[in-house]
């Protein structure tokens, strides 16, 4: 019995994804990756780094705590056979769990996000035709900070400073409005497949980032078409889609010199049943994966957690709807 059919009889039921992740995926080139990790003047870690990867992926699909993983490698067999922890070895504590993934910090996450990206288009699991964007706002994990009550100080330019004054406990947590309300915390970004469902890019920032800002990085360039909103919507970058041969999805911004016409209108109602095919992601991330507010303190910290959830994300869709090679 190969190692994919111990996890799928071990698991069972719902969980036997488990297997069919193991098998589907090619560990070679992410074992290299994390070889990065072994560089530095603490010598090797007591666990292979492969190992403790695939327990952040667990991790991440059972939405436990460290704590909670260090448990479960103890209790269930089909986690220790999907990390590969022989029953003879001890599981790592979540402190051992916790240091890893700092380590991984946001680099060398998306490069493994990009990896096992790369090997489920390769698959030809990734239709391509076309790219949905968007972002959503993710909570800080510390409560908002109070406005002062005081007036402020000028700021150097000598107008008077906002009274949306950053956290001492989380100050990369930043304020945002949307709909004339005030939001603190983190967006999340994202760049999925129309067909597939598939993420293929994904950033974290603070909230007050703009959507614009990060849409060409969430753009792969291979695509027949992207869909968007019309807060990504640019003279800009319609030119640029123009010119890299892929079809403007995004909806059009009307202006109050320019208000839209009603081909315009009607173009946008058309576009946002194929855009709003996204949502459903960030329901995902917020409502599965633990991600209704941050995890953690600091942009870096958050940034791998979202990008390891990524990761967990679309190999749970490949391996669900993929075919394992005989």
């Amino acid at each position: 019995m190969s190692v994919a059919d111990e996890i799928v009889a071990e698991a069972g039921g719902c969980n036997a994804v488990l297997g069919r992740v193991w098998a589907l995926i090619e560990w070679g080139p992410i074992a290299k990756l994390l070889c990065e990790l072994r560089g530095g003047s603490m010598g090797a870690p007591a666990y292979p780094a492969l190992v403790l990867f695939k327990a952040l992926l667990l991790q991440r699909w059972y939405n436990l705590s460290d704590p909670a993983l260090e448990e479960a490698l103890k209790d269930r067999l089909s986690f220790r056979l999907f990390a590969g922890l022989p029953l003879s070895e001890k599981i790592p504590d979540h402190s051992t769990l916790w240091r890893f993934r700092e380590s991984l910090g946001t680099e060398l996450s998306q490069k493994l996000f990009l990896e096992i990206g790369r090997q489920i288009e390769v698959s030809g699991f990734v239709v391509k035709q076309g790219t949905l964007i968007d972002a959503s706002l993710i909570p800080a994990a510390v409560n908002a900070p109070k406005h002062p009550e005081g007036p402020m100080p000028p700021d150097e330019t000598g107008r008077p400073a906002s009274k949306l004054v950053t956290s001492e406990h989380d100050p990369e947590a930043a304020w945002t409005k949307k709909e004339g309300k005030y939001y603190f915390g983190y967006k999340i970004h994202a760049g999925m497949d129309k067909q597939s469902r598939i993420i293929r890019r994904i950033a974290f920032t603070p909230a007050n980032i703009n959507e614009s800002q990060k849409a060409d990085q969430l753009i792969c360039g291979d695509e027949k078409i992207v869909y968007a909103d019309k807060a990504y919507d640019s003279k800009k970058r319609r030119e640029s889609l123009s010119l890299r041969g892929i079809a403007n999805g995004i909806m059009r911004r009307g202006h109050s010199r320019r208000p839209l016409c009603p081909a315009e209108i009607e173009r946008n109602v058309s576009l946002a049943k194929h855009r709003g095919a996204i949502e459903p992601l960030f329901n995902l991330f917020k409502n599965v994966y633990g991600f209704a507010r941050a995890r953690y303190r600091g942009l870096t910290r958050n940034a791998c957690a979202v990008t390891l959830a990524a990761i967990a994300i679309n190999l749970k869709r490949w391996a669900t709807c993929h075919e394992v090679p005989a």
